[in-house]
């Protein structure tokens, strides 16, 4: 089969999950690998006995009810191979649906039961680290994760995706996948691209695209000034503000997008430009002339996470598949069809080796996956890397105040 006309691969990385989380009205990359800022609500570590309390008398049930974003797991006609195998390793019988199209309406559909302590029709399901996920760890709604029963994760998992602050040793969750906003730039028009400024350079003046979201938008400002988002405070906001007006007021933007900022690096319209590195990784598989970056200042990370509802009805089967994905052979499956930041790093030979064995698109489509920093990232680039500032009710409407007149003034 051809994996570039796989719906998985046309899915792109983010296009059609960047869609859906516009339309909850929330960033997509809400989150951090590293340190919250320390405005948001963290999660309170389980009592404990919570982990024992939570598991004790609890076994393998055979089934397992998996809700996920669409086109968001390896596919083949009709049939999930990741799953298949699964079901015959473990005995475990998965049902699967894409049932999450984005996180508000989501979190809005479950939370009634979840209050209520009533099973919501899933055991396992994936969620952006973000308001709703936070709302969900702060709100108790989650299982304590049973770590001995997780050794592929902690064997496996890349050192970048343990112990993030929002989720102290991974307590309640464990990432599905990773994606970066960074920088993107048509190379016919713009020299090399190495700094956060290159988006304020006056040669460009009118060919700069800049992401509508206050989120987005801010850790770019707040990048630019040297800024950490994760550790920022109001003065910090108001700074990187006047520094976005800036750029605006030079007549440097051509315009705030939403999706549709990489159709217009694409045609030209724009030279460089705020980019998701999924969107860019499509493109360039589908032969365009296109860079991609992570700035000495530093870019924005996130991440999908798998988590386990409390009232989940099945959660020994739901935590078996949790580590059976972090399975090198099993994550590598995962990464050639979904395309995005896997946490994985093992991965990387495995997708080589696959490629020895292809030929033609396929062969190319999968050297072209190994080598890319937009699926592996090098580990300089992760460490500049930082998350988004994760805010309260309160804390997000001042936030919101500061940096919509930017983009909407």
């Amino acid at each position: 089969m051809d994996i570039r006309t796989n719906p998985a691969f046309l899915r792109g990385m983010t296009t059609s999950r960047r869609d859906a989380l516009k339309l909850a009205g929330m960033s997509a990359a809400a989150l951090a690998l590293a340190a919250c800022g320390v405005e948001g609500k963290k999660a309170e570590a389980p009592k404990k006995d919570a982990v024992a309390d939570f598991w004790a008398g609890k076994k393998q049930n055979g089934t397992l009810r998996f809700a996920n974003w669409p086109l968001y797991i390896d596919k083949d006609g009709k049939d999930y191979p990741s799953l298949k195998m699964f079901e015959q390793d473990k005995g475990i019988k998965v049902s699967y649906t894409e049932a999450i199209q984005d996180n508000g309406s989501w979190f809005g559909k479950i939370q009634p039961q979840l209050a209520a302590g009533t099973d919501i029709g899933f055991d396992l399901m994936v969620m952006t680290n973000g308001n709703q996920l936070q709302r969900a760890l702060s709100l108790g709604y989650l299982a304590p994760l049973d770590h001995s029963k997780l050794p592929n994760f902690a064997a496996n998992a890349a050192q970048k995706v343990k112990n993030p602050a929002w989720d102290p040793n991974n307590t309640f969750t464990i990432p599905w996948t990773l994606g970066v906003t960074g920088i993107a730039y048509n190379p016919e028009f713009v020299d090399e691209v190495t700094s956060m400024n290159d988006l304020w350079n006056p040669k460009y003046k009118g060919k700069v695209g800049m992401m509508i979201d206050a989120q987005e938008i801010a850790n770019f400002g707040m990048f630019a000034l040297g800024i950490d988002p994760e550790k920022s405070k109001e003065a910090d906001w108001r700074k990187a503000a006047a520094k976005l007006q800036e750029q605006r007021d030079a007549g440097l933007v051509r315009k705030y997008y939403e999706n549709d900022y990489i159709d217009a690096l694409v045609r030209g319209d724009i030279w460089i430009t705020m980019a998701w590195s999924g969107d860019v990784f499509q493109q360039i598989t589908e032969g365009k002339n296109l860079k991609f970056v992570v700035p000495q200042e530093g870019a924005t990370i996130w991440s999908d996470n798998m988590c386990i509802p409390k009232t989940a009805q099945n959660p020994v089967d739901a935590l078996a598949l949790m580590d059976y994905v972090y399975q090198p052979k099993i994550a590598t499956m995962l990464v050639e069809y979904i395309n995005y930041i896997t946490p994985v790093p093992a991965t990387k030979d495995l997708v080589l080796a696959d490629a020895a064995k292809a030929e033609g698109e396929d062969k190319e489509f999968l050297e072209q996956l190994a080598s890319s920093p937009l699926i592996y990232p090098s580990e300089a680039d992760l460490a500049k890397m930082r998350g988004y500032l994760m805010l309260d009710s309160k804390t997000d409407q001042l936030f919101e105040s500061i940096f919509q007149p930017v983009t909407q003034g």
